[in-house]
């Protein structure tokens, strides 16, 4: 059986046509959200894509390996875990001492809190402006980074938890370290 393309009085086939109704509608809700602004919708879509895709092929995994998951997470891993994706993710978007690793996507602006810089994603466009703005933004980073750790609880518990304690223990010193210093300016 020969399948052939139907050809349309312009010369183009079905499918092309598709494809360009479908560009210029993703064209026009563009625009209608960005209010002119180049947003790098495609760019946010992909990592909504690579983020779902990488979950579903651990899920996938972990179903096929037979270990399965966990029945439950416990409430003292669950806090763990909260307090540490706090920390990591504050940690990537935030610190002075990861800024190299986020400066292909990003642009210093200022200092920010202690330890801290405030940086804007540069606005080239496409995926680089993408993840910058997902590297600039600790709300952001958290779903990945909570994913990360409870596939962690899942695989290998006593390491994750090990990790875990290390980010919990340094947002406690760090929350210690701003009253500390707001008292002692205080007595000044």
């Amino acid at each position: 059986m020969k399948v052939t393309a139907q050809t349309r009085a312009d010369g183009s086939s079905a499918p092309e046509n598709l494809a360009e109704k479908a560009a210029d509608k993703a064209a026009e809700i563009k625009r209608g959200y960005a209010h002119g602004e180049d947003k790098p919708l495609g760019s946010h879509l992909t990592l909504v894509v690579a983020y779902n895709v990488l979950v579903g092929g651990f899920l996938a995994w972990r179903a096929r390996s037979g270990k399965g998951f966990p029945r439950k997470i416990g409430v003292g891993d669950l806090l763990l875990a909260g307090v540490a994706t706090h920390k990591v993710s504050r940690v990537i978007a935030k610190d002075r001492v990861t800024g190299p690793l986020r400066a292909p996507f990003t642009e210093f602006e200022e200092e920010g809190g202690p330890g801290e810089v405030e940086e804007n994603p540069r606005q080239v466009g496409g995926m680089r402006q993408a993840i910058g703005e997902l590297l600039v933004c600790p709300f952001c980073l958290a779903q990945w980074v909570a994913t990360a750790a409870l596939a962690g609880f899942a695989v290998v518990p006593r390491a994750t938890r090990f990790i875990c304690s290390i980010f919990a223990a340094v947002t406690v010193s760090d929350f210690l370290q701003i009253v500390y210093k707001g008292s002692e300016e205080k007595l000044l």
